[in-house]
């Protein structure tokens, strides 16, 4: 039997699945279980497996001897033998998610030099990079037997415009160190591609729509002809859209200021700056802002019940709270970017869609966005459909618009783990 383990490390979680590769459908694989664990580095951890034939076997633990993502992914390596029976040699290949892959523009078989290279990307993706990272060393160790493979988010925007990826910085230094847009997500962005190609029936090289990945993370993605040709993550995942711990956009002198000796006013004195060294400033951006910044919580669904939503029908709101107004920062940085990738689709636009945790959860969030991209030619969002968007194994693409008319206004349930097994079964070079 051919298994393929898909692993997805975050910050401070870590999904799993397990497929079957069929040789005969390997663009098809089967699902036959996933876990998750979560809140790792927490007293206790929460652990979940799910097998998908016998449901009745499902657990859902806390878990007080996790305290990494190395030790997580032994238990549930321990896990797998005690509840599905599967053993571990069965196992062909592991498919890590990573964040960051530099030069690298397609999947890597993890060698020792392809090991050391993500490392020196880490910097880059500090939530992520690491975590992936111990997971990886620690199936090397736990599973020698089996093909370890990095598949990276920044692949699916390898072809960015030169004008697109370019930042406007000394060229030489550029080259030399690599700083230019990689972008992110692109895991789930080739999902949504792919699911939203077969929900309207078009070819995926053929599909232009305008995606929104909203989670702890967020991005957004112009997609034309099922090529990215912008995206809102740049050299890091830090800037773009505010996610729930890093800032998004910002002015790239804010953080001197913002570490001044002096409080009370912006100050170029002498006496009053701080050396701020690259390592202070990205802890700052990238795990001490965001909506936790703004509100003490990294749950958006709280904040949306906190905040008054009647605000918004006010532009020019002043509004002092907290929780609205971290929904409204999120809300006009999207819409930012959503005029400005129609207009980069020159208004050939097949669909506006939703995906990630926030995207595919949060009623109120598409309610608002949904109105006010009405004006660009997309259809109403109806309020029905919109309300009771349910995760559906069987239903991957949901349309939440009113009627036929209009661009359509769509839900996708991506899973990142579905498209790295998928494209891991796909690749021959890997079973060789």
């Amino acid at each position: 039997m051919s298994l393929v383990l898909a692993v997805n490390a975050g910050s401070s979680s870590l999904k799993i699945s397990l497929f079957r590769r069929s040789v005969e459908n390997a663009a098809n694989p089967v699902l036959l279980l996933s876990s998750s664990i979560s809140s790792i580095f927490s007293p206790q951890a929460k652990f979940k497996f799910i097998p998908v034939t016998h449901q009745n076997k499902s657990l859902n633990e806390e878990v007080d001897f996790i305290r990494d993502h190395a030790s997580a992914f032994t238990h549930f390596l321990d896990r797998l033998k005690e509840e599905a029976s599967i053993d571990r040699a069965d196992i062909k290949h592991v498919a890590h998610r990573v964040v960051h892959g530099g030069g690298y523009a397609g999947p890597v078989i993890i060698s020792e030099e392809s090991y050391h290279y993500i490392a020196r990307l880490s910097d880059l993706a500090p939530l992520h990079n690491g975590p992936a990272l111990s997971v990886i060393k620690i199936t090397i160790k736990a599973l020698p037997h089996a093909k370890s493979v990095a598949f990276f988010d920044s692949a699916f925007h390898k072809d960015l415009p030169t004008h697109v990826a370019t930042y406007a910085i000394n060229q030489q230094i550029a080259k030399e160190r690599g700083l230019r847009k990689y972008g992110f997500h692109g895991l789930s962005y080739a999902f949504i591609l792919r699911a939203v190609a077969a929900h309207l029936r078009k070819a995926p090289d053929t599909l232009n729509i305008i995606a929104l990945h909203i989670g702890s993370g967020a991005s957004m993605c112009a997609i034309r002809n099922g090529q990215s040709i912008d995206t809102t993550m740049g050299l890091t995942p830090l800037s773009g859209l505010p996610g729930a711990t890093r800032a998004g956009d910002v002015d790239a002198s804010l953080i001197f200021h913002y570490t001044s000796h002096s409080p009370a006013r912006m100050s170029h004195e002498p006496s009053l700056s701080k050396e701020v060294r690259v390592t202070e400033a990205e802890d700052i951006l990238n795990f001490k802002s965001g909506w936790k910044a703004l509100t003490g919580t990294t749950d958006f669904k709280e904040i949306t019940d906190k905040a008054d939503l009647s605000a918004l029908s006010d532009p020019m709101s002043r509004t002092e709270d907290s929780n609205t107004l971290a929904f409204r920062i999120l809300l006009d940085r999207i819409l930012h970017y959503t005029g400005a990738y129609y207009l980069a689709l020159h208004g050939d636009v097949d669909a506006l869609v939703f995906a990630g945790g926030v995207g595919e959860r949060s009623v109120e969030l598409r309610h608002a966005i949904g109105e006010a991209v009405v004006c660009l030619g997309f259809a109403a969002i109806d309020e029905t459909k919109n309300s009771q968007v349910v995760e559906d194994n069987d239903v991957v693409t949901v349309d939440i618009g009113k009627g036929d008319k209009g661009k359509k206004m769509l839900v996708c349930h991506t899973d990142e783990q579905v498209e790295m097994a998928r494209e891991c079964c796909l690749t021959g070079e890997f079973w060789v």
